[in-house]
């Protein structure tokens, strides 16, 4: 009787747990239904984005990481992802990009062009070239190159509806490239585009360009950031650094337009190609919004621009040059070759080279040795030679003291330059 009862309790026990095991994994299978319910249902998804009230930082986080790129949401005139995007930024930026017409005065043109005098009078307004804007505020002003518009007697502006109006140049810089124009805003829908961060675009993102090329108005075109960081030449003898090389189709007509990110903010304002027929070759160059930030404000203010100026010429040190240089291959930072008499480094007590060396590299060494080598400024490193452009473009201006890092004869040492403002060429 024992052994049965055992048995039997046995099997109680066995289908009393059975029993259990069936009600915990239903009820499991109910919360995990519910779940997938709530994830994929929109109306639960578009409340909690909405109702959810923001929560502070943890104190322990150090650093918030960039917020992804939102999704665009593919609607019905879409059938893939890119279509949606770049169907998105045209619809968002297409009304804040205009065509820009320069017209200049037959006496202030070439005379080659007109060699009787009198074949036309010399008040006539003339078509001299074409390029793009886009719209900067609700107060009438709108951004395109300093080249577009260099010559310029007259500028007129036609909207993406056919609309047309003049603009006057109330602001010019030829070492950034820029320009600001300005209309009566009164009578006209201006859009002002939105600006991105030039930080949070990486090698590889999409983008894409809208403007004018040969005179087609709104054309839209795509492709990616090939490089970030190149050096341009400006309209004067000076660099533009940090600006965005894509392959996206940019021609002429194209400049003063924008480069858009995925969320169709500006990133930067197309400006050059790198072609040998005069067309897109696949190479393309913007000036990066962190330059346009800094330097469209102050122009529709003041007219004018002033860069910073530091008053060297030199390179970036390579291991190459170690040897003839004297000093150790693992260095890195920027040579000074020249310091120009009468600039902050020349008053700072910034040294170029003095001897006159042999190299066994034709344009990558310097030809003159005993000069510093910047390692740091302001306690940034110093890599490359543009790494002090970058700096002296983003955080500094005329009149501010920058404290450099600097290895002269093999000891490191700290040289105060209090900067000037930029002259309008390399002397």
């Amino acid at each position: 009787m024992i052994e049965g009862e055992k048995k039997g309790n046995r099997s109680i026990w066995l289908i009393v747990g059975g029993i259990g095991t069936l009600v915990i994994f239903s009820f499991c299978a109910l919360f995990v239904v519910a779940g997938l319910f709530l994830v994929s249902s929109p109306n639960s998804s578009i409340q909690s984005s909405e109702a959810a009230p923001l929560r502070a930082p943890l104190v322990q986080q150090v650093a918030t990481p960039p917020s992804p790129v939102q999704p665009v949401v593919i609607g019905q005139d879409a059938t893939d992802y890119e279509t949606a995007v770049l169907i998105a930024i045209y619809e968002k930026v297409g009304p804040s990009v205009v065509n820009v017409d320069v017209l200049s005065f037959q006496r202030n043109m070439p005379q080659q062009l007109f060699p009787e005098p009198g074949q036309i009078d010399p008040e006539t307004l003339i078509p001299q070239g074409q390029g793009s804007g886009f719209v900067w505020d609700t107060d009438g002003h709108i951004v395109t190159n300093a080249h577009v518009v260099d010559t310029a007697d007259q500028v007129q502006i036609t909207f993406p509806d056919g609309t047309v109006t003049l603009a006057e140049v109330i602001g010019m810089d030829r070492h950034s490239d820029l320009a600001v124009l300005e209309i009566d805003p009164v009578g006209y829908n201006l859009i002002p585009v939105a600006r991105g961060d030039l930080d949070q675009m990486k090698v590889g993102m999409r983008v894409a360009a809208i403007g004018n090329p040969f005179g087609f108005e709104g054309t839209l075109t795509s492709g990616i950031v090939s490089a970030i960081g190149r050096s341009i030449p400006g309209l004067a003898s000076f660099s533009i650094p940090e600006s965005i090389q894509t392959d996206a189709a940019i021609n002429p007509g194209n400049s003063g337009g924008p480069l858009l990110n995925e969320r169709g903010e500006v990133i930067g304002v197309n400006a050059q190609i790198r072609t040998a027929q005069g067309s897109n070759s696949g190479v393309g160059f913007a000036i990066p919004i962190t330059i346009v930030d800094r330097v469209v404000p102050v122009l529709i203010a003041e007219g004018k621009y002033e860069h910073s100026y530091i008053g060297i010429s030199g390179n970036t040190f390579s291991p190459i040059c170690a040897e003839g240089l004297g000093l150790d291959p693992q260095i890195r930072g920027a040579y000074v070759n020249t310091v120009l008499p009468g600039t902050p480094a020349a008053k700072g007590g910034l040294r170029g080279g003095r001897e006159e060396i042999q190299n066994g590299s034709i344009g990558i060494c310097p030809t003159v040795a005993g000069g510093d080598l910047i390692t740091a400024i302001e306690d940034q490193p110093v890599a490359r030679f543009d790494d002090l452009l970058v700096f002296l473009e983003r955080y500094t201006s005329p009149g501010d003291t920058v404290t450099l890092t600097v290895l002269r004869d093999g000891k490191t040492i700290e040289v105060s330059v209090t900067l000037a403002p930029r002259p309008a060429a390399q002397p």
